[in-house]
């Protein structure tokens, strides 16, 4: 079973995740790395999750047994890290966070020096070295070749400059009410900073993480809770973080959240009006709605689709030039700013954008319907390949027949079957999700 997923590794820590595995990882990482080796250092990073101790401590010992020195940041959004790993010059980064998953699990997400993650062919690489006792073996360091280990606590004001850097220097946001939801994760410090420190009067939920609380109920997964603080502080818009902060949800003035796609649309459209949108095309996944396919033809802009993950989505975008891409469900990527999504930075062009337009957040960003689509992700004890399924291709064959748009796929970060319908009559979806979904749960 291969080590790595759709981002990064990850499972429950101290089971899948357990000391011993992320010590031969390290050392595994640590090889392949030290190949181009120029500073020997290693930035490490992590969100709020109790486990991150455990995974760190082990991080360490690994790096420095094949003798890296290693960095030590503490909690800090994913894409810090990303921005981190090449602004200290470091041979490459470490992200211990399992991003929207529960508390119980965690995950370690790798960077090169230039802040890009993985390729599938360096994860494999990898693979290989961790598989390979002897060699690991082989490059265990003595003496005063074993590496060295230091924690750096004042980082966070590299990362809020750099930030800050994204939002136009002509706007201010005094006199904006926001409302942030911290997610109790990595941005619980930097979110409220970075707002307060461009003028807005910041109103900070979820920002008191325990170790446990991680996600729960709160941040971009659940912006219920968001929505009803919007209403209750009368704010002019409210952004949730997800517990690494590389995913963000938008909602609006009237508490209403405002669709992943229709955020991607409408920014889109902004960044080919400032002339930044290069070759005037972006990327969004196979995940994303038909209906911001035809939004963005009709203002001259070509969509490529890319697999799920923003990883997969900065790939596409590198293949074709491209400045900007995302996913439904958060993650932005401004690569004018950032090689990985970015919660803060996209929520600074949103807000940048909305201020552009002087109306509201509700006027501004719902700028067309989409089709009716319908999700649901069943639990699995095995991932069957699909093919081999009694009645599934069968059941492909009538999808298409019917005009609809179908994703159904493994989750590569849990134990989940993800079923994604989507068509332009409402009733006729519900009939072919039901069975779909129906054949699917007896396997």
């Amino acid at each position: 079973m291969p080590l790595f997923g759709t981002d990064g590794v990850r499972g429950q820590a101290g089971s899948t995740i357990n000391p011993y595995l992320v010590l031969k990882l390290a050392m595994a990482a640590g090889i392949y790395f030290r190949k181009h080796s120029v500073t020997n250092k290693i930035l490490v990073g992590k969100d709020t999750r109790r486990s991150g101790y455990m995974i760190e401590n082990a991080l360490v010992s690994g790096f420095t047994a094949v003798g890296y020195n290693v960095v030590q940041i503490g909690p800090m959004p994913t894409p810090a890290v990303a921005f981190l790993t090449e602004n200290m010059r470091c041979d490459a980064g470490v992200m211990i966070s399992a991003s929207h998953n529960p508390f119980d699990d965690n995950g370690i997400k790798f960077f090169t020096h230039n802040g890009s993650k993985l390729s599938p062919e360096e994860e494999a690489e990898i693979e290989r070295i961790f598989e390979d006792e002897e060699l690991l073996t082989a490059n265990m360091q003595q003496g005063k070749k074993i590496g060295s280990s230091k924690r750096i606590d004042d980082v966070i004001g590299r990362y809020i400059v750099h930030i800050k850097n994204s939002f136009p220097r002509e706007m201010t946001l005094s006199g904006k009410r926001i409302v942030i939801d911290a997610a109790n994760g990595a941005a619980y410090r930097v979110a409220p900073t970075v707002f307060r420190e461009l003028g807005a009067e910041t109103v900070v939920i979820n920002a008191e993480p325990d170790g446990y609380n991680i996600n729960e109920e709160c941040g971009a997964l659940h912006p219920a809770n968001l929505a009803k603080e919007v209403i209750r502080y009368r704010a002019d818009i409210g952004f949730g973080l997800d517990g690494d902060a590389d995913r963000l949800v938008v909602v609006d003035e009237k508490g209403e959240t405002v669709d992943g796609d229709k955020l991607l649309g409408v920014l889109a459209v902004s960044l080919k009006e400032q002339g930044r949108l290069k070759n005037d095309a972006c990327v969004a996944t196979i995940m994303s709605n038909g209906a911001l396919d035809d939004y963005l033809k009709s203002h001259g802009i070509k969509l490529f689709r890319s697999d799920v993950g923003d990883k997969h989505v900065v790939d596409l975008m590198q293949k074709n030039g491209l400045t900007f891409g995302g996913e439904q469900s958060g993650h932005i990527v401004f690569s004018d700013f950032a090689k990985t999504g970015d919660g803060l930075v996209s929520a600074l062009q949103t807000i940048a954008y909305i201020l552009g337009c002087g109306k509201p957040a509700s006027k501004v960003l719902n700028q067309f319907d989409l089709y009716p689509q319908l999700q649901k992700a069943i639990p699995v004890v095995e991932k069957t390949p699909l093919d081999e399924i009694a009645g599934f291709p069968e059941l492909l064959a009538e999808i298409e027949g019917a005009g609809m748009r179908h994703v159904i796929r493994y989750s590569g970060t849990e134990n989940k079957l993800r079923i994604l319908l989507e068509g332009k009559e409402g009733k006729s979806l519900q009939t072919m999700f039901d069975k779909t979904v129906a054949l699917l749960s007896r396997r």
